[in-house]
């Protein structure tokens, strides 16, 4: 085995470092972060919740980047002396605390450069993701339900608030589709690297003659709709229904119209929405996730239109996007960047960040490639 190079290891980690200061802008973070505590302190913040969450949760954010570049400066310093001490004193133990260290700082500004990569027109926005059951039957149902745990599971290990809006049980088990929202700085970046086809195989719990089966669910992501995105949709290009919510198997649980479904007529897109309490609430509630679909409607128009002046240009995301494998082995892998764990229960319970940033990579490899393609 060849000997570790503290000098080489050290020096990537000091270059990755000033990389990523000079695209985060560390002057910028400093200075947007001072704007917010000025809007933080402010006294009448609270007078409207939703703005208040916003201005505290990008505050704390942007502090957060701050402080884990500034962490990673002094480790790095810190780490150099510790390796000049243990080769002084030509000290084994010293100098394996300072590689486990040197491997601790790499790993860590990997997780930081992703950050560098959400540079997307909406990556910076909250998300909202829409899962439904596809081919397979009940497998299907199961598999969607099975994926909604796994995203609110992820939500809740990285600390992002996460509100189930809107879920429609199918029959045997498991769900036709559910709506979701994650609040948190970057969530649409890092999510919609998951959207697509999703597929398993497995041995079919509800089969009793054991036989495998594989079946699909797909996973759309659209960033949540800000008041300046300008979305008009006229209520002339809308039916709204309303109608009793319900629970699982169908069973009521109110029994006043408070569920809301809307269909805007001219595209056909349809959004439900029974979580909240009041009608009011609901229609506000599926107005905004229509607003949501419509403007990354807008936005595949336009980009659909600069691909034909452009020309065919490598950026497809393909139909099935990861597969999830239960039998005869045990393997989650994606089909895009190649990245695959045995870890199957870790992922459904969450553990799929590794999936995420590899999808982000994958996604700016592919722009770039995209860019470049268009300047030849």
């Amino acid at each position: 085995m060849a000997e570790f190079d503290y000098s080489e290891a050290i020096g990537e980690a000091r270059a990755k470092y000033e990389s990523i200061s000079k695209a985060l802008d560390v002057d910028r973070l400093t200075a947007e972060a001072k704007e917010l505590e000025v809007k933080a302190a402010e006294p009448g913040l609270w007078d409207n919740p939703e703005n208040a969450q916003k201005v505290t949760s990008k505050l704390s954010a942007v502090q957060s980047q701050l402080k884990r570049l500034a962490s990673a400066s002094q480790r790095i310093e810190d780490v150099e002396t510790l390796v000049e001490l243990g080769q002084e004193e030509e000290d084994a133990d010293t100098l394996a605390e300072a590689k486990s260290e040197v491997e601790s700082i790499q790993k860590d500004l990997d997780d930081m450069e992703i950050q560098t990569l959400l540079d997307g027109e909406y990556d910076e926005r909250s998300a909202v993701v829409t899962i439904r059951s596809g081919a397979g039957g009940v497998d299907a149902a199961d598999f969607a339900q099975m994926l909604l745990r796994m995203y609110l599971r992820w939500a809740e290990r990285n600390g992002y608030k996460a509100k189930v809006m809107d879920t429609s049980y199918a029959e045997e088990a498991g769900i036709k589709s559910a709506t979701f929202q994650v609040d948190a700085p970057y969530a649409y970046g890092r999510l919609s690297v998951e959207g697509g086809t999703h597929r398993l195989v497995r041995i079919s719990p509800f089969d009793n003659q054991g036989r495998r089966q594989t079946s699909f669910a797909a996973v759309e992501v659209v960033p949540l709709v800000e008041a300046t995105d300008h979305i008009d949709v006229p209520d002339s290009e809308i039916r709204v229904d309303t109608y009793c919510s319900s629970g699982p198997g169908g069973q009521g649980v109110n029994t006043t119209y408070s569920a809301v479904r809307i269909t805007h007529i001219p595209t056909g897109i349809v959004v439900t929405m029974q979580d909240e309490r009041s009608q009011i609430q609901n229609r506000a509630a599926a107005m905004a996730v229509l607003q949501s679909r419509l403007l990354v409607l807008r936005h595949e128009e336009e980009a659909k239109k600069k691909k034909e002046l452009a020309g065919d240009i490598k950026a497809s995301w393909g139909d099935q996007m990861r597969s999830y494998v239960l039998h005869p082995y045990q393997m989650v892998k994606d089909l895009r960047t190649g990245y695959e764990t045995s870890q199957t229960q870790a992922v459904f319970d969450g553990d799929i960040d590794e999936f995420i940033e590899a999808g982000i990579r994958w996604r700016h490899e592919q722009r770039r490639a995209a860019a470049e393609e268009q300047e030849a």
